[in-house]
């Protein structure tokens, strides 16, 4: 069974494997994904979890997972809107302490299952962002799991 390429997150790298596909009345091939919100975390989970900086399109992601715009997002972080902007169009790096603070902002806020100190987090902001496929187990949607890179 191959791999479902989800780029309706907003993100090109994520894969779910496992997925069962169905037939539309056309019978061409659909697929159905059941319990996004549970997706979404597992996703938000990964990108918190990556042992590089994220790019500006995972920032955008867990930006909006948490529910905040831009500019609610700018005031936090005590940068510009045009800043928060910039990043998540990849003109200009994430600034190290504001990408850590996010992820920190992230485990609390989405309630993931990650228990982390900023000793932790400031390994992780080290080198640059990588496009790297983060890939789901969707064998069971109610139990959506990250697979190894």
């Amino acid at each position: 069974m191959q791999a479902y390429h989800y780029t309706e997150c907003g993100l090109d790298n994520v894969f779910i494997e496992g997925m069962e596909t169905g037939n539309d009345h056309a019978s061409e091939p659909t697929i159905t994904i059941p319990a996004i919100g549970l997706l979404h975390k597992v996703i938000a989970e990964s990108i918190v979890n990556l042992p590089f900086k994220m790019t500006g399109k995972e920032l955008r992601f867990l930006r909006t997972e948490m529910g905040l715009t831009q500019e609610r997002l700018a005031r936090i972080l005590k940068v510009t809107n045009i800043t928060v902007s910039r990043w998540e169009r990849e003109e200009t790096a994430i600034k190290d302490t504001a990408e850590m603070l996010v992820r920190l902002m992230a485990v609390h806020e989405l309630e993931l299952d990650e228990s982390m100190n900023v000793n932790e987090v400031s390994e992780k902001v080290t080198s640059s962002p990588q496009n790297t496929p983060i890939r789901i187990d969707g064998s069971d949607p109610l139990r959506y799991q990250p697979l190894a890179a």
